[in-house]
């Protein structure tokens, strides 16, 4: 059985693949002061008796504090299972068309290699994560950049942070746009405003797809945490893949593995 670890900023994302298909996943909260052994039993705990099963770890981390105790996890707990963790020197066949390629996260390497596996067009990735990223890919695979802005816990604690009248609230779909009192006046800017943004956001860079010479079909793929929040909302969303980075995880796994 693969295991394959997605660390992010907010939470840690686990995917257990037997024979290529995803069999469970589940998600734990990110603690970048979290030791080896903390993540070993943690992990073991949501796992259960398949542990003992795992002969493959596909990972990788956004977040370095984690990433080392990860390594020493892998080797304290896991000494003899076959692991790969994406970073400089593991082959993901993504062509990184960018300014500096050191700069691109390995987590939207990993998702370009996912989407592009699933769809083999163009595609726009968006995840809503700690940040919400936006990735463009060419029809070829190739990874052509893309956009970061706030992510939507981000913004809805900075605003109740900021006004001594505001308060976070329960991010669920208000009655209607117009809210018609405060719970559901922010309620209607955090689903329909970030909907909205994303919308605007992908109209912009389909046009710029065509204007390039990478016109054509273009997927656009939701995933992250915090995606069923705007998903139904947002009109350019055609796909929600919230295992896109564990399913990437598997294919630059087998990549690396023969």
């Amino acid at each position: 059985m693969l295991l394959a670890i997605d660390i992010g900023n907010t939470n840690i994302a686990l995917g257990l693949f037997d024979n290529g298909e995803l069999r469970r996943d589940w998600r734990m909260r990110t603690d970048a002061r979290m030791t080896a052994d903390e993540l070993a039993l943690t992990m073991r705990g949501l796992i259960g008796a398949d542990a003992d099963r795992i002969d493959g770890i596909a990972a990788l981390s956004t977040v370095p504090a984690v990433l080392r105790e990860l390594r020493v996890m892998l080797g304290r707990y896991y000494p003899r299972v076959h692991r790969v963790i994406v970073e400089p020197g593991v082959r993901t066949g993504v062509p990184l068309l960018v300014d500096n390629p050191k700069e691109v996260g390995a987590d939207r390497i990993i998702n370009t290699l996912a989407a592009h596996h699933l769809f083999s067009t163009a595609c726009v990735v968006v995840d809503f994560g700690t940040s919400t990223n936006i990735d463009v890919i060419s029809a070829k695979g190739e990874f052509l950049g893309g956009v970061f802005m706030p992510g939507i816990e981000i913004s809805v604690d900075a605003l109740a942070a900021r006004a001594a009248a505001l308060r976070k609230v329960e991010m669920v779909r208000p009655r209607s746009v117009i809210g018609k009192n405060t719970v559901e006046c922010l309620q209607s800017g955090i689903m329909f405003g970030f909907a909205g943004q994303v919308d605007g956001l992908v109209a912009r860079i389909s046009r710029e797809l065509a204007r390039t010479g990478h016109g054509g079909p273009v997927a656009v793929i939701a995933t992250g945490g915090l995606a069923p929040i705007v998903v139904e909302e947002a009109e350019s969303i055609e796909h929600h893949r919230p295992d896109l980075t564990l399913l990437g995880l598997r294919l630059v796994f087998e990549r690396n593995s023969r």
